[in-house]
């Protein structure tokens, strides 16, 4: 008899799991980075899983390195990339203490990632003194237009690397 009910309630019951899995791989995203302020590190933590086991983990670590890139995030796809020998990351999913800033979703979407289960958002982070607005508001203007000097130049041959990999044989598009 409950082998019927388990069929019945199959889909039911794979979600309940499945929010049990998100929600434990979320608060070791969420220990990571309590351990992270301990060792030195910005209070923020990633994990990444694939068919429902971890393959990263990591902490931000942009002072420790002096590193402006060494967020929790991108630190964790680099990691997953290389245990899976893959900048493909679709079947993976990332666990993260908070809402990935612009960099680090610039990242999710290079890496094909298609799940990401966060903590906090931008406004928590915005509230303990990480602010990302700017960076938002800037994403949405034309380079001419941003607060910093963007500058561009042509006839230097920057076409001709892209001519150049056009006509590249049997490389790996991304």
């Amino acid at each position: 008899m409950s082998l019927i009910i388990l069929y019945k309630n199959s889909s039911l019951i794979l979600n309940s799991l499945r929010m049990d899995n998100d929600k434990s791989f979320l608060q070791r995203a969420i220990e990571i980075a309590g351990t992270s302020i301990d060792n030195g590190g910005g209070p923020f933590g990633a994990v990444v899983t694939r068919k429902g086991k971890i393959i990263s983990e990591a902490n931000n670590r942009v002072v420790t390195t002096f590193d402006p890139t060494a967020h929790a995030e991108v630190l964790a796809i680099r990691e997953a990339a290389l245990f899976l020998k893959s900048n493909n990351l679709d079947d993976c999913v990332l666990y993260t203490s908070c809402e990935p800033c612009p960099m680090c979703l610039g990242a999710i979407y290079w890496a094909g990632i298609r799940k990401v289960v966060y903590a906090c958002d931008r406004t928590d982070a915005e509230a303990a003194g990480f602010s990302d607005k700017l960076i938002y508001d800037e994403i949405i203007l034309a380079p001419s237009s941003r607060k910093i000097e963007f500058l561009r130049l042509t006839g230097l041959g920057g076409n001709e690397v892209f001519k150049k990999w056009n006509s590249t044989e049997n490389k790996i598009r991304y």
